[in-house]
């Protein structure tokens, strides 16, 4: 899993997983992992969307029992924590999800 925080290669921990932000590359530069059967699908977006949205809704909640600000407050500050949190989470879960499905050899289901 710390090698998917990272964006490293799941079998070395060497080369990099991403070309980009979240583009996989073809293949790692130092083993030659074959990332083409790599496949995240939705789930970086799910667990981004779960995890700010407790964040933000349990800031939010707080923030007008002990301050009541007025909206554009919680506009402003559920905004750019919303933005901030979810660019700054989906490429390390990418990567953690990627990494995990080399380590369980997932792959896609099959009917006998």
């Amino acid at each position: 899993m710390a090698t998917g925080l990272r964006g490293r290669c799941p079998r070395c921990g060497q080369g990099h997983m991403f070309q980009g932000f979240l583009t996989f590359r073809p293949s790692c530069e130092a083993c030659g992992l074959d990332y083409s059967g790599f496949n995240s699908g939705d789930g970086p977006a799910f667990f981004v969307m779960s995890i700010v949205g407790v964040i933000v809704v349990g800031l939010a909640l707080w923030m007008e029992i002990a301050y009541e600000p007025p909206i554009w407050v919680h506009a402003l500050v559920a905004g750019s924590l919303t933005i901030g949190l979810s660019l700054l989470l989906v490429r390390p879960l990418k990567g953690v999800l990627a990494a995990l499905q080399f380590v369980n050899k997932a792959e896609q289901g099959r009917f006998r």
